[in-house]
């Protein structure tokens, strides 16, 4: 097996970087020969495995954050779009926010996690696509793996990002308080909500989720009862309602003790459209991919059934 890898430096604060030596050995134990990428900035890890994939590696383990593991996936599937090439994706999880690998049950302990990937047999899931328009105004897409939302998560996903804590304290901590903080000063957005080929549906709402996996938000089950192949999304539409209480009941997440909360509804499908209502500019929610957030609805998200070979 033809193995690469796909490094993120400052995943977790530097910790893969720094504890390389090791790391590289335990990869060596498990797989012999490997090539190993850096990225510098975003977007490389899409690139890198594109490159990996397209030259036959037969797999590319993505050692980083949920964002490193969704940019490797979208790397993967361009790789088979534009030369029929499959690789597997393998997870090396170590960031801020590892949701995607938490679903999957991996273990934080690095030679665990690369002795089953070596002995795991290869499994087909669905993947999305969003297309969205990003900061620049000008229409974009790419794939995502685990959750893609609107709203709430997207203000959320900038400030952990531009926060100068991050990697030094508790992610599940840094999530959740910057979480409350953004909805302390967020405003309510107005949007239409079309799943499939049902009715649009208007509402105002503080996040709209479109889950493939179950976690986001360092540990949020936003999604408890979604699955990585059965072919649908899960969408989570948290409805406005009194903010106070809301900030309470952020902690039912965590335990995906939501589900019958009033001022949620759960739907499923494999086509979701959401734009904004009137006002583009002050309904415009800002999205999240994976833990990143480079645009704007209005968007679409699509499902691609059985589009990524996992291995784990």
């Amino acid at each position: 097996m033809k193995v690469g890898v796909v490094l993120n430096p400052i995943a977790g604060g530097g910790w893969l970087k720094r504890h390389w030596p090791e790391v590289s050995a335990s990869l060596r134990k498990h797989f012999g020969d490997f090539e190993l990428r850096e990225t510098q900035v975003t977007g490389d890890a899409e690139r890198l495995a594109l490159v990996l994939a397209a030259s036959g590696f037969d797999l590319v383990i993505a050692a980083g954050g949920d964002g490193t593991a969704s940019e490797v996936a979208d790397g993967l599937l361009q790789a088979f779009a534009e030369s029929g090439r499959t690789a597997e994706l393998g997870l090396l999880p170590c960031g801020a926010g590892i949701d995607f690998a938490r679903g999957l049950g991996l273990s934080d302990e690095v030679d665990l996690t690369l002795k089953r990937i070596a002995g795991a047999k290869a499994r087909r899931i669905d993947a999305g696509r969003i297309s969205y328009v990003d900061d620049h105004g000008a229409l974009a897409s790419r794939h995502f793996i685990n959750i893609a939302s609107l709203g709430l998560s997207g203000a959320t996903d900038r400030a952990v990002n531009a926060d100068k804590r991050k990697g030094n304290v508790s992610a599940k901590a840094l999530f959740y308080w910057r979480t409350v903080w953004e909805f302390i000063r967020y405003r309510f957005q107005d949007v239409v909500i079309t799943v499939d080929d049902g009715v649009p549906v208007e509402a105002r709402v503080a996040l709209v989720a479109v889950a493939n996996g179950k976690f986001f938000g360092a540990g949020m089950m936003i999604a408890p009862d979604a699955e990585l192949d059965d072919g649908q999304f899960d969408i989570v539409i948290l409805r406005a309602a009194g903010k106070l209480k809301l900030i309470w009941d952020i902690r039912l997440l965590y335990g995906g003790r939501h589900r019958n909360h009033s001022a949620i509804t759960i739907l499923r499908g494999r086509k979701v459209v959401v734009e904004p209502l009137g006002d583009v500019q002050k309904n415009g929610a800002l999205v999240d991919i994976d833990g990143e957030s480079p645009g704007r609805i209005p968007a679409t998200f699509e499902i691609l059934p059985g589009a990524l070979t996992l291995r784990y």
